[in-house]
């Protein structure tokens, strides 16, 4: 419950993440995550075995933290990286997966010197987050509000509210049809995608037997969408790569690759099934920051990552529960991974909907969100801000 609380949070609370990054800034936006989660890490580590007092110092304290941090870090590499954007991602992505390889390793080493050192230490992985929030320098500036927003903010108390809202939520970005279409579709096919790594372990253990090491298939499934995140980047950055295309690819083989679970009666097809599942995992993990800054530009992409990973909070969080739920009511796994294969094949289908929309011309609405004194002046910027930071990138996208 309370890791399910813990997930549910950093997620569901994306959108503040993503409005605060506008407001506050991307720097003082994950510092205060990086405070705040390491200080429910640090807290619980004294009330360990007070399940009441985790909920809010682990479910709440370091899922917000996690959620105002994780939003900013996706969105600042957008800042700096223009043409390596999808390797970027890929690489600082991957990230999560180095340490799904090995925490099963350091865990149980950990434990043994009890929960309170095994949280202190983790404590000390959640405060380097603020270390790294002091590096977040935004480079693209701040758009001035719409001349629609200071006319209303001028046009009495309804007006006045109005232009108040339109200055914290970002509205245009759900004009831009394309985005809407990829928000919705994006959340829908998840219903089904957490629910092998949640109930893996224990359907392997059931086909073969209590011995069986299940927990390899986490190594596996973490090692390949290590992997994949960086080759699906490096592949997305290709001007003729269409990105969301690969997404879809991703989509259709996950939910394949979850129904053929029901298939496997040996070590050996878990295995293979485990790595491809982590390969396109990595394909749709790396390309989803790159897919916002392709649909609404850089003004909006933090508030387009911050509701599409708000959206995502529900079928992430419901999917393994129903799943679980039709176990205990059925006594197999068949049923649940057939139904959670689905959503993900169906999704897919559903992006090949966007083609149908034509992306309008700026200004209009439902054109992509607007960027600062027009095309010439964002190529201007970008021109000096390659030419300012050009070695470094050129360093880090070598």
């Amino acid at each position: 419950m309370v890791m399910s609380l813990a997930i549910g949070s950093t997620f569901l609370l994306s959108v503040l993440a993503g409005v605060l990054t506008d407001r506050l800034g991307i720097r003082i936006t994950t510092f205060a995550g990086g405070a705040l989660a390491t200080s429910g890490m640090f807290i619980s580590s004294f009330f360990y075995n007070q399940v009441e007092v985790l909920m809010v110092t682990y479910g709440l304290m370091f899922g917000i933290g996690s959620s105002l941090a994780y939003t900013p870090s996706l969105v600042v590499l957008g800042h700096y990286f223009q043409r390596r954007m999808g390797l970027i991602n890929g690489f600082v992505t991957a990230g999560s997966s180095i340490f799904t390889i090995a925490m099963p390793f350091i865990l149980p080493h950990l434990l043994d010197h009890g929960l309170q050192i095994t949280f202190q230490v983790l404590t000390g992985f959640c405060a380097f987050l603020m270390v790294a929030a002091l590096v977040f320098k935004p480079l693209m500036p701040h758009l001035p509000p719409p001349k629609r927003e200071l006319e209303e903010a001028r046009s009495g108390c309804a007006g006045r509210c109005r232009g108040f809202w339109r200055g914290i939520i970002n509205f245009e970005i759900w004009r831009n049809k394309r985005y809407v279409i990829w928000a919705l579709a994006i959340p829908s096919a998840l219903f089904g995608y957490f629910v092998p790594y949640v109930h893996l372990v224990k359907y392997v253990r059931d086909v073969l037997g209590k011995d069986a090491n299940s927990q390899m298939l986490v190594v596996c499934i973490g090692a390949t969408s290590g992997l994949g995140r960086i080759i699906f980047g490096l592949i997305a950055d290709r001007p003729w790569v269409n990105r969301i295309l690969l997404q879809q690819v991703s989509f259709f083989c996950i939910g394949g690759l979850t129904m053929l679970l029901t298939a496997a009666n040996h070590m050996v097809f878990f295995i293979i099934i485990s790595l491809g599942m982590g390969f396109f995992d990595g394909c749709f993990i790396s390309l989803l920051g790159p897919i916002a800054f392709d649909l609404v530009g850089h003004s909006g992409a933090s508030q387009a990552i911050g509701c599409l990973l708000a959206m995502c909070s529900i079928p992430l969080t419901c999917g393994p529960a129903i799943a679980g739920a039709l176990y205990d009511n059925m006594h197999s796994y068949l049923v649940p991974f057939l139904c959670a294969g689905l959503p993900p094949i169906i999704g897919a289908f559903v992006l090949f909907s966007i083609r149908l929309v034509k992306t309008p011309p700026k200004g209009v609405p439902g054109s992509p969100v607007r960027e600062v004194g027009g095309e010439k002046q964002n190529n201007a910027t970008a021109t000096s801000t390659d030419d300012k930071h050009g070695p470094e990138e050129t360093q880090s996208e070598v």
